[in-house]
C-alpha cells in the first residue's frame, strides 16, 4: 500500500534537507547528519508540535531514526520511499516542460500536487517517453526506478574558478521568481558563463554571459551550480 501524501511530503523533505547538510559539509555518507525539527517545520510550513508527532509515527513505522531534542534521519526504508517520491516529482516536472510546454518556473507547484496521484505505470511511461533522463528541468538528479540517485557535488558561482568558462548544470532554488530571473540572466542549465571577480566586501559576484557582464549577490550565486565547460 502506498504511503499517504503527508508521509511522502515529510520523507521527501527530510531527504532533501539531509542532502543539503551533506553537500555543505562536502560529505558523502547519506543520513550522517540529523535534521532539526525546526528545519522540517519551516520547510513544510507546519507547527513544530505537528512535526514531532509525525516523526514519532514515522519512527514507529521504521522509516526514520528520531532523537528527541536533536533531530531525525532517514532509515533505509524511509530513504527508499523518499527517492521514489522524488523520482515522480522530477519526472513530472520534465514531462510538463518537454511534452506539455510548461515554463520551468511554474512546474514545481504542479508536480507537488501530481506526485501523489499518478500511478507507477504512468511514471514509467513518462520516463520512457522522455528517454530515461538523468536530470529534471532545473538540473536536479532524477532517482532511478530502484531508488538510486546520483549525487554529484558541483561548485556554485560562489566557489568556482575565476576567469574560466563554466556550464550551468543546476539551479537549486525552485522559487518561480528566482527561476525567471535565472533564465533572464542566462543562468539556466546548459548556459555557459564566466565569473570575472568576487567582491567579499560588497558580497557580489561579477558574471560574464556572452558579451554582457552583471552582478549577482552571494546568496543568488550560491544557488547556481556549474561545471567546467567542455567546449
Amino acid at each position: 500500500m502506498r504511503a499517504s501524501s503527508t508521509v511522502e511530503d515529510y520523507l521527501k523533505c527530510i531527504f532533501l534537507a539531509e542532502h543539503e547538510f551533506l553537500a555543505g559539509q562536502g560529505a558523502r555518507l547519506e543520513g550522517a547528519q540529523l535534521v532539526p525539527m525546526g528545519r522540517i517545520a519551516a520547510r513544510l510550513k507546519v507547527a513544530p508540535a505537528s512535526v514531532t508527532a509525525m516523526m514519532k509515527t514515522l519512527a514507529d513505522s521504521g522509516l526514520v531514526a528520531y532523537e528527541p531534542y536533536s533531530g531525525v534521519r532517514l532509515l533505509p526504508a524511509g530513504r527508499k520511499l523518499a527517492t521514489h517520491v522524488l523520482r515522480r516529482h522530477r519526472l513530472i516536472e520534465l514531462f510538463l516542460v518537454n511534452v506539455m510546454g510548461f515554463d520551468w518556473s511554474e512546474v514545481h507547484s504542479e508536480a507537488e500536487l501530481l506526485e501523489h496521484s499518478v500511478s507507477g505505470r504512468m511514471i514509467e511511461r513518462m520516463d520512457e517517453m522522455l528517454g530515461h533522463p538523468s536530470v529534471d528541468p532545473h538540473g536536479d538528479p532524477i532517482p532511478s526506478a530502484d531508488g538510486h540517485i546520483e549525487l554529484v557535488d558541483h561548485p556554485s558561482l560562489l566557489k568556482c574558478a575565476l576567469n574560466q568558462v563554466v556550464e550551468v548544470v543546476r539551479v537549486t532554488d525552485q522559487n518561480a521568481e528566482f527561476l525567471r530571473f535565472a533564465e533572464r540572466e542566462g543562468l539556466a542549465p546548459g548556459s555557459q558563463v564566466e565569473v570575472a571577480a568576487r567582491d567579499e566586501t560588497a558580497g557580489s559576484v561579477a558574471v560574464v554571459s556572452g558579451a554582457r557582464e552583471f552582478s549577482l549577490g552571494f546568496p543568488a550565486a550560491s544557488k547556481v551550480l556549474v561545471r567546467e565547460a567542455t567546449s
